[in-house]
C-alpha cells in the first residue's frame, strides 16, 4: 500500500513539527490497511481528530457560530460518496464512505446527512470546538439577523486565515510574482517531494512588498492511496472561517476537492470556490490520463489554477509510478508511507 496525504495549503503553521508527527502517524496507519479506501479513511480520520487541522475537531466556524464538516471519497472505478454541511460530525470521511457503500447517491447534505451518519454508526453530536476556536469566535463580534446581514459582516472576514490557532499572523499572503504560477518554485518542491518515506514539505515565501496580494488562508486534509490495482482519494474539511452559514466549498464536490480514475487519484486544498470553478482535482488527473507523471501533473494543475484564478491552492497526486505534490500558497505539509 502506498499513501500520500496533505494537511492543507495556506499559511505557515506555528507548530510544524507536531503537525508533521501526526501526519506521519496518519500516513503509516493508512498504509497498514488492506485496501485503498480503508487506507484513505484511516489516514484522514487521524487528522480529523487533531485540533491542529481544519477538519473535524477544530474546524472553521460559519457565520451562525456552527462548525460544519464536509468530505468526499472516490475510487478509480469512479464509485464516489460525499457528505456536506454536517454539524457535530467529527469523522465526515466515514460518512462519505457510507454514502459510497450504502446508498445509490453520491452526495448527502445538511441535517439529513447527519441523521444518515448516525444510522451508519458514525458518531454525531460531537463538540467540534477547541479552546482556541471558541475564543476566536467569542472575539469575532458575530452578527445576528438575516443572511443578508451576515453577508455584510463577513465581507472582509471570509477565509481571512487558516483555522490553525498557532499559524503566523501573516498567513494567506502571496508575493505577487508567486501567486499565479507554480513553475518558478518547481525545482525546490521536487527536491522536497516525499518519496517512499515519511517526510515534510513546507515552503515559506520571502520578503513581502507593497504589491503583495492578500489571499485567504485555507486548510483542509486529504489522502490518496493505492494497492497497485485500485486508487482511492479522500478529502475532508471544516470549511473556511466566517463563511455564510450553509456554505459548501470544493471538498465534497467530485472533480473539485477529490477525484480518482484508473490513471490515479488526487486530493486538493485551498480556495474552495476557485477550486470548484476549475475542477482542480479532475484537471490534475486528466494530466495523468494524458501521460504525465504525478509530479508533472501536479505542477501543471497548480500552474494552470494560478493563471486562471490568481488564487492559492495545493494538490497531492498518486499514480502507478510515484507521488506528486504542488502548491502556490505559503506552505503545505505532506507525508507518505509505503508498506
Amino acid at each position: 500500500m502506498r499513501v500520500i496525504l496533505h494537511g492543507g495549503a495556506g499559511g505557515i503553521p506555528g507548530e510544524p513539527e507536531p503537525r508533521q508527527a501526526v501526519m506521519d502517524d496518519a500516513a503509516d496507519a493508512g498504509a497498514s490497511e488492506s485496501d485503498p479506501l480503508s487506507a484513505v479513511e484511516t489516514a484522514v480520520r487521524v487528522l480529523e481528530s487533531d485540533r491542529r487541522f481544519n477538519a473535524g475537531v477544530g474546524g472553521a466556524v460559519q457565520s451562525d457560530g456552527v462548525v460544519r464538516t464536509d468530505a468526499g471519497v472516490m475510487l478509480s472505478d469512479r464509485r464516489a460518496g460525499a457528505a456536506s454541511g454536517m454539524a457535530g460530525v467529527e469523522h465526515a470521511v466515514s460518512v462519505a464512505r457510507a454514502v459510497l457503500e450504502d446508498t445509490p447517491h453520491v452526495l448527502l447534505a445538511g441535517d439529513p446527512a447527519v441523521e444518515f451518519a448516525a444510522d451508519a454508526g458514525v458518531e454525531t453530536g460531537v463538540d467540534l470546538f477547541t479552546d482556541e476556536t471558541r475564543e476566536r469566535w467569542a472575539n469575532a463580534d458575530a452578527p445576528e439577523g438575516s443572511p443578508t446581514e451576515h453577508l455584510a459582516w463577513l465581507a472582509d472576514r471570509f477565509g481571512e486565515s487558516t483555522s490553525d490557532p498557532t499559524a503566523e499572523a501573516s498567513d494567506g499572503y502571496l508575493p505577487a510574482n508567486e501567486g499565479t504560477s507554480a513553475s518558478s518554485d518547481r525545482s525546490a518542491r521536487n527536491a522536497r517531494l516525499p518519496g517512499h518515506d515519511n517526510s515534510e514539505e513546507t515552503s515559506a515565501s520571502s520578503g513581502r512588498s507593497a504589491h503583495d496580494v492578500r489571499l485567504p488562508g485555507h486548510d483542509t486534509v486529504g489522502a490518496v492511496a493505492t494497492d497497485g490495482e485500485t486508487f482511492a482519494s479522500a478529502t475532508s474539511t471544516g470549511g473556511r472561517w466566517f463563511a455564510l452559514a450553509g456554505r459548501v466549498g470544493d471538498v465534497p464536490q467530485i472533480g473539485s476537492g477529490f477525484y480518482a480514475s484508473p490513471a490515479g487519484g488526487a486530493s486538493t486544498t485551498g480556495a474552495g470556490e476557485d477550486i470548484a470553478r476549475v475542477t482542480l482535482a479532475r484537471r490534475a488527473v486528466g494530466h495523468l490520463e494524458r501521460g504525465c507523471d504525478a509530479q508533472t501533473a501536479a505542477d501543471l494543475a497548480i500552474e494552470e489554477f494560478g493563471e486562471l484564478t490568481g488564487s492559492s491552492a495545493g494538490i497531492i497526486l498518486l499514480d502507478d509510478e510515484g507521488f506528486g505534490s504542488a502548491y502556490n500558497s505559503d506552505g503545505m505539509q505532506t507525508s507518505t508511507a509505503s508498506k
